[in-house]
């Protein structure tokens, strides 16, 4: 946290002086001399390259050391940035606390109330963190006013997000079909919201939910601007709506990266890290709401780029071009945050493998 404390203090001395960037062009740290001069010039060319629109934040951490840190005009390190979609790993990582209490169990139906007597009810947590529920959602498409994700969020079913995931039917039977979707991690939110405050009150839901993601999460894994959102009925928009700091969202890759541990604390069971790093059966470019760099099954390069990095990079993914990658083999952490329309994230993602690439193998 010193070296943090340093680039903060280093950003304040140029503004008193009169400098006319909120941050310096590069972070002042120390580069190890295993990081090569390519490096850096990848990590620049986020910012640089027109094509890759507009990049907000830059982290790079290296053996758990920072490296690399700069930030658009207007943003800073104090600045709490959306997760989007990265929400659905944070809301992994609550229902890992949860089967790691043994209050959840992967294998057995999902505990939600409304599917009881239909064929929903076989449904498990598996499925659910793997995007393989067969319930009927639309994430997106060429009418975005009738997507269940911008309905849930900013339209007529944004009163109580989980009553409009619930209530969709069975399509294909549970486990025979990958199909990403926000709502299905909003399920996972409100099962996570039911183990922990049981017939609560939207208000209770909120202050309960709040107090275990900074008692399990935040807290121990260094994640101090974490602030997640609620609906109007406390349930945590977990497929969403988190914010944090770009480099606390840094310490949520090394947390990962590090098998769960900070400074000597198991803060993630060690094997839901594995879990969630494992391909699911429907989709192998995609693990337990984390991204992995694998061919998906579209085979497109539309998550990370399996055609170019490395086999064990897996990652938390946003809307607009939200990313947290941990590359093992590298021992690696890349932050990028910013806003790039989604059809135009193949630069982001093919700048993104050309700086994990420039950067050296982890030492033996």
């Amino acid at each position: 946290m010193t070296r943090w404390r340093n680039i903060a203090a280093a950003a304040t001395l140029l503004l008193a002086a009169g400098g006319a960037l909120a941050q310096p062009e590069r972070s002042p740290v120390a580069i190890p001399a295993t990081v090569p001069a390519s490096a850096l010039p990848a990590a620049d060319a986020l910012f640089t390259d027109p094509a890759l629109k507009e990049t907000r934040a830059v982290i790079v951490l290296k053996d758990g050391r920072p490296i690399y840190e700069r930030y658009a005009p207007g943003y800073a390190p104090g600045t709490r940035l959306i997760s989007w979609s990265m929400a659905k790993s944070i809301t992994a990582t609550l229902v890992g606390f949860l089967v790691a209490d043994g209050k959840l169990e992967l294998d057995t139906p999902a505990p939600v109330p409304e599917w009881q007597g239909d064929a929903r009810a076989k449904i498990t947590l598996r499925q659910l963190l793997h995007m393989a529920s067969g319930v009927k959602h639309i994430e997106a498409g060429p009418e975005p006013e009738r997507a269940d994700t911008n309905r849930a969020l900013f339209a007529d079913t944004s009163g109580d997000i989980y009553k409009a995931a619930v209530a969709e039917p069975l399509e294909v039977p549970p486990g025979t079909r990958f199909e990403y979707n926000t709502l299905t991690t909003h399920i996972l939110a409100r099962i996570v919201s039911d183990v922990v405050a049981p017939g609560a009150t939207p208000a209770e839901r909120r202050r309960k939910v709040r107090a275990f993601i900074n008692d399990r999460l935040a807290r121990p894994a260094g994640m101090a601007s974490l602030l997640c959102e609620f609906d109007p009925q406390g349930n945590l928009y977990g497929g969403s709506l988190c914010f944090a700091t770009a480099r606390d969202w840094a310490a949520f890759g090394q947390l990962y990266l590090d098998g769960g541990v900070v400074a000597g604390v198991q803060v993630v069971r060690p094997d839901w890290v594995r879990f969630v790093r494992e391909p699911s059966p429907t989709n192998p470019g995609y693990g337990g709401q984390f991204w992995l760099n694998r061919r998906q099954v579209s085979g497109q390069d539309n998550a990370l780029f399996w055609r170019a990095g490395p086999a064990d990079a897996f990652a938390a993914l946003g809307h607009l071009g939200q990313y947290v990658v941990a590359v093992p083999s590298k021992r690696l952490v890349v932050v990028r945050l910013g806003k790039t329309q989604d059809d135009d994230l193949q630069p982001v993602r093919d700048a993104l493998a050309k700086l994990v690439n420039a950067m050296p193998a982890a030492a033996e």
